[in-house]
C-alpha cells in the first residue's frame, strides 16, 4: 500500500483536528498556543482505576510542520476509533495535545507538563529526533513510555542497546540506518558515482550523513563532502554559503539531508546563485511536502525549480492499511498523509499494551509493549477486535497500518521506502519502493 498526497500546513491544522476533537469522550478545552488540549472529563493518568491518558508531542509549527499535520490528525482518529469500540480496561481513553514547535526546548517543557501535571501514561511522539531525545529524558525520569512515528536517528538504537531507555521508548518508523542505506542504493543505481552531501546540523541530518557516507561508499561510490562535511544551522535564514559549498565539487548529484523548511530555502539559495543547473537532487523523507516545489520556488520561465528532484520516505504496505485509510477518509475527506499510518500504529500500541497489562500506566504499557507487537500471538489488524482478545486474556500480534511493527529489543522496527519524485507541475509522484 501506498500513502499520498501528504499533510498541508498548520494553518489547515485547526480545522481537520476541530471535529475529530468534538468526537471524543468528553469535553474540547481551549487552549494557549502551544499549550496541551485536553480530551475527556475524568483525569486518567497513571493510576490503575482511572481511565487511560495519553499525550502526543508532534510539530504544528517549526521546521516540520509540513509533515506533522497528518501525524497530529491520526492520533485522535486512533483515540476515537478506541473509545467507540469499549476504551481501555472499562474506560475512555482521554487525550492531550501539545505542538513541540520543532524544537527541543519547547519539547522538554511540553513533556515535562505531559508528565507531571497530566500526567500521562504514553506519548506518541515526537517526529523530530532532536526533541524526541530531549523528551526521552523526561519520559523516563516519570516513567512515561514514548513512541515515535517518525524520529529515525541511529543513535536511539545505540542507547537502547546500552539501557539508557529501561524500555520506555521504541518507535513505529524504521532507523536511518535502513533509509539512508535506500538513498544511497537509489542514487547508485541511477548512475551517480560522485555525489556531495549537505546535511541540516541537528541529531536528525548528522546521523543520516554519517549512514548514507557509509553506504555510499560501500556501493563503490565516492562523496566528495567526505572530509569536510557541510553542515548548516537549523535556525538558518540564509544559506548562500552553504548551498555554494554543496555545489562547488560539480558532483553527479547532491543529497541535500534537510528538513522541508530550511531545505527549501537551501534549494532555492542554489538555484538563484547559478550553481545547481544540470545536477540532481536527493532527498530525504525530512524534505517532503505537498507544497516543497511552491516554496523553492519557480525559473523565470514558469518551471519549477525543484522539479525531478528523488527522494526516500517510509512507506505503508501494513494489513491494517486499507481499514485505517477508510476511517482517515471517511472523517479528514482527503487522502491519507506521510506518517499518519506510522502515528495510527504508535498509538495503537500504547491502547493495547496498557490492556494487555490491566493496567493504565506506562509500566504497564512497557511490560507488554513488545508482546503485543510481536509474535507468538493471534495476528489481528483490527484495534478493536485486537482489544477484545486481550479482554479475553488472549496473546495478540498487531499488525500495523505502516508495517508489522514488529519491535526487536531496542524498540526498532524494520520497513519499506517509497522512492518519490518532484514532477513538472509540481506535485508528488511515486516512482518504486525500495526495501
Amino acid at each position: 500500500m501506498q500513502f499520498r498526497n501528504f499533510g498541508k500546513r498548520s494553518i489547515a491544522l485547526s480545522l481537520v483536528l476541530l471535529p475529530i476533537a468534538l468526537n471524543l469522550s468528553g469535553c474540547q478545552e481551549a487552549a494557549e498556543p502551544g499549550k496541551p488540549t485536553a480530551q475527556g472529563g475524568a483525569p486518567a493518568g497513571g493510576a490503575g482505576d482511572e481511565g487511560l491518558k495519553l499525550g502526543s508531542l508532534l510539530p504544528a509549527t517549526g521546521d516540520l510542520s509540513l509533515l506533522g499535520g497528518p501525524m497530529i490528525a491520526s492520533v485522535p482518529l486512533l483515540v476515537k476509533t478506541v473509545n467507540a469500540c469499549g476504551g481501555v480496561n472499562g474506560k475512555p481513553v482521554t487525550l492531550k495535545a501539545i505542538d513541540d514547535q520543532t524544537d527541543a526546548a519547547a519539547g522538554t517543557e511540553g513533556m515535562t507538563k505531559l508528565a507531571t501535571v497530566d500526567k500521562v501514561a504514553g506519548v506518541v511522539g515526537s517526529f523530530s529526533s532532536g526533541v524526541s531525545s530531549a523528551a526521552m529524558t523526561v519520559a523516563l525520569r516519570n516513567k512515561v513510555m514514548l513512541i515515535s512515528p517518525g524520529s529515525t536517528n541511529p543513535k536511539f538504537t545505540e542507547r537502547a542497546g546500552k539501557g539508557e531507555f529501561q524500555g520506555y521508548w521504541a518507535r513505529t518508523a524504521p532507523s536511518d540506518v535502513f533509509q539512508a542505506p535506500a538513498l544511497a542504493k537509489l542514487a547508485f543505481d541511477k548512475g551517480f558515482k560522485r555525489v556531495s552531501v549537505i546535511a541540516i546540523n541537528n541529531d536528525y541530518g548528522v546521523g543520516f550523513e554519517k549512514e548514507f557516507v557509509k553506504a555510499f561508499k560501500a556501493l563503490g561510490g565516492t562523496v566528495t563532502t567526505e572530509n569536510n562535511p557541510i553542515r548548516y544551522d537549523a535556525k538558518a535564514t540564509t544559506l548562500k554559503t552553504e548551498a555554494a559549498a554543496a555545489f562547488a565539487s560539480k558532483p553527479d548529484a547532491v543529497a541535500a539531508i534537510a528538513y522541508g523548511e530550511t531545505g527549501s530555502l537551501l534549494l532555492k539559495s542554489a538555484y538563484e546563485q547559478g550553481v545547481s543547473e544540470g545536477i540532481p537532487i536527493l532527498l530525504p523523507d525530512g524534505m517532503y511536502a505537498d507544497d516543497l516545489a511552491k516554496k523553492v520556488g519557480q525559473t523565470k520561465d514558469g518551471k519549477f525549480i525543484a522539479a525531478g528532484a528523488l527522494g526516500t520516505i517510509p512507506g505503508s504496505n501494513g494489513k491494517a492499511f486499507g481499514d485505517f485509510s477508510k476511517i482517515w477518509q471517511a472523517d479528514l475527506k482527503r487522502p491519507v498523509g506521510a506518517y499518519a499510518a506510522h502515528s495510527w500504529d504508535a498509538t495503537a500500541l500504547l491502547v493495547l499494551s496498557a490492556q494487555a497489562a490491566k493496567s493504565n500506566t506506562g509500566e504497564g504499557i512497557k511490560s507488554k509493549i513488545l508482546e503485543v507487537a510481536n509474535a507468538p500471538g493471534e495476528e489481528v489488524s483490527d484495534v478493536c477486535q485486537a482489544l477484545a482478545l486481550l479482554k479475553q486474556g488472549k496473546d495478540i500480534n498487531y499488525q500495523g497500518a505502516s508495517g508489522n511493527v514488529d519491535l526487536d529489543a531496542n524498540g526498532d522496527i524494520q520497513g519499506v521506502y517509497d522512492v518519490w519524485t518532484i514532477k513538472d507541475d509540481g506535485t508528488i509522484g511515486v516512482t518504486g519502493q525500495v526495501k
